[in-house]
């Protein structure tokens, strides 16, 4: 007999993790030496080949569980979505990491119904690790809860960030240097790479005490939004007001150093 489609979101969140987990599968096979390029067009289409490979797999694969679902196109797009239900996907987060043979990628997949996100699915293929997440069902890591962690000191606290894209408008470095430097006074360690994803996992599963961003893609913060949600943690823009893809700025952190956070971000 044939396999009975979900119908629900709880019963969707497996075969998702099964799609993401598939994709990083071909990325794997693909990871190993570096990928030289000379040209900005040379790196831009190795990039892409990476993409399109994983693609492949979760574009067939998610379209036949949510068929009426629509595809965010462009990765690193910002913003509000219209109404009804989204794939954003990230076939190859931390792309740029795989192609130069670091560790630092990850293949992610959630589903947005009405602009909030109701599951998602993150798999780290080096490490074999996959990170789900169900809006008011709680976050896991293969099948263990998640819980962020009970720091409640900003200076005890490790934080991250990561650069949201190339090609910042001024506005935005100016920004992201001075949080770097008023957080290297007020945390304890500050750690800076990219993809911003692998450092929301961190916070989702009490690694990292917080973790911020400004500007950013869609792809790069609704998966760790709702994991570090789901696992006990506090989301909002960088001043502390609620947060949207539509925010200048995203801090996610555990509840005892939120408020702190934010005032140094303030600054």
């Amino acid at each position: 007999m044939p396999e009975k489609s979900p119908t629900t979101d709880a019963e969707l969140l497996p075969r998702v993790a099964i799609a993401v987990r598939e994709a990083g599968a071909v990325l794997r096979e693909r990871f190993g030496e570096v990928v030289r390029h000379r040209t900005r067009d040379e790196l831009t289409g190795a990039l892409a080949a990476n993409d399109d490979a994983a693609l492949d797999v979760l574009r067939p694969l998610l379209t036949g569980l949510r068929p009426d679902a629509r595809w965010v196109q462009d990765e690193l797009a910002g913003g509000a979505l219209p109404a009804g239900e989204w794939w954003v996907v990230d076939p190859a987060e931390g792309n740029v990491n795989h192609l130069r043979g670091l560790p630092g990628w990850a293949v992610t997949a959630t589903l947005v119904r009405d602009n909030r996100p109701v599951l998602t699915a993150v798999h780290v293929p080096l490490a074999g690790e996959t990170y789900t997440a169900l809006a008011g069902a709680g976050a896991h890591l293969d099948g263990r809860p998640l819980r962020v962690s009970d720091t409640e000191d900003l200076e005890l606290a490790l934080v991250a960030t990561s650069q949201a894209r190339p090609d910042e408008d001024d506005e935005v470095v100016r920004r992201v240097g001075s949080s770097i430097t008023a957080m290297l006074r007020d945390a304890l360690v500050v750690r800076t790479s990219v993809p911003a994803t692998l450092h929301l996992l961190d916070v989702a599963a009490g690694r990292v005490d917080a973790f911020w961003q400004f500007a950013g893609a869609r792809a790069d913060l609704l998966p760790g939004a709702l994991l570090v949600t789901e696992a006990g943690g506090r989301v909002s823009d960088a001043s502390g007001r609620p947060w949207t893809p539509a925010s200048d700025g995203f801090l996610a952190a555990a509840p005892g150093v939120h408020a702190a956070a934010v005032a140094t971000l303030s600054r």
